[in-house]
């Protein structure tokens, strides 16, 4: 069983399924509505919803004939949670960095 912040992760990674996240931003949306502005078959959007619902960052459900998508923002807490882990760290100076490195190494050791 995969990891829940892999599958996230794994799920954000491909730029479709980004692009399909921001729509639902927006509002609850039908899959054919989803479909519309990518140039790809409707299965391959199918595939795509999978993926998300897989990782818990949509659900969907059908209201009469037609399957609708909404974003499940909860599902990115944990991501969002250790990303912000990062944010402790200050940002590194390449610059002064670079400067400490020759003072420690000379000028002679950069490549």
């Amino acid at each position: 069983m995969a990891d829940p912040l892999d599958t996230v992760f794994s799920a954000l990674a491909d730029p479709t399924r980004r692009a399909i996240l921001s729509m639902l931003l927006e509002d609850d949306m039908a899959v054919t509505d989803v479909a519309d502005p990518f140039e790809m078959s409707l299965a391959a959007i199918s595939k795509h919803l999978a993926v998300l619902g897989a990782a818990g960052l949509i659900s969907q459900e059908k209201r009469g004939r037609v399957k609708w998508c909404k974003l499940e923002p909860d599902a990115l807490r944990a991501a969002s949670v250790w990303m912000q882990g990062f944010g402790q760290f200050e940002p590194v100076n390449l610059d002064a960095f670079e400067r400490f490195l020759e003072g420690e190494l000379g000028p002679d050791a950069q490549g």
